[in-house]
This record gives C-alpha cells, structure tokens and sequence, in this order.
C-alpha cells in the first residue's frame, strides 16, 4: 500500500543522490571514495545529514563497550549503509537491523556501488509503526 511507504520523499531524494554520484564515479572505488562524494551532494541539495553517527547500544540497565557508527543518518530519520561487495549478505541486512534496533530509526538504506548498475534495498524494521 503507497500509504505505507515511509519517508517517501526523503528516500526519493537520497536514491537519487546515490545514482548521481554512481553514474559519476561508476564502480571500481573503495568505500571512503563514495561516502565522500555522497557528502558533497548532500551539501549541494542542501540534505541534513551526519556522518559516521556514533550509536552506543544499551543492554538492560547499561550501555555497552562497543558502539556502532553508522555511515549516514540523513533527514535526521534514515540510515544509509554504504557497501562497495559482489552482492548483499546476510551480515549487511542483519548489520543494518542493529542500526535500526539501537538508533530507534525505521528505515535504513542499504547501497551497493560495486556494480555496473547501482544497488540498493530498504530494510525497515517492522516493528516500529
């Protein structure tokens, strides 16, 4: 159902970003190299965004040593995932629900470079309507 479809508009626009900085940078470059081109196109559309946003996951009535730092948090709202691998596994869907279990976040963007044609999937955890 198309009411369904959460952030809509701000998923419109980070997917076009993503395609605009592939169809510029292709495949073949290391992580870093998208991440900063993404960031310049942020910017330039004027997109709120932070980079490598520190979450700290909390276990019962402490928060753990180990912190998770998620890529982008775009629109305050949305968690992108940058990848440059053959195809998506397990681990990067499984890596993306932790993100959106300990930011509290509904939607991460998976994005995978490493292709002729960009890749990407919307993981959406269910359970936060």
């Amino acid at each position: 159902m198309e009411d369904d479809y959460i952030f809509k508009k701000e998923n419109y626009k980070i997917v076009g970003i993503l395609f605009e900085v592939h169809k510029n940078l292709g495949k073949g470059f290391s992580e870093i190299v998208y991440k900063d081109a993404l960031e310049y196109e942020f910017h330039k559309n004027n997109i709120p965004f932070e980079r490598e946003k520190e979450f700290k996951v909390k276990y019962k009535d402490t928060f753990l040593k180990h912190k998770f730092y998620a890529d982008f948090v775009v629109f305050n709202s949305i968690i992108l995932k940058i990848k440059t691998v053959e195809c998506f596994s397990a681990s990067h869907y499984n890596q993306c629900f932790n993100y959106l279990k300990t930011s509290g976040y509904k939607l991460a963007i998976l994005a995978n470079f490493n292709l002729i044609s960009l890749e990407y999937k919307r993981i959406i955890d269910s359970k936060k309507k």
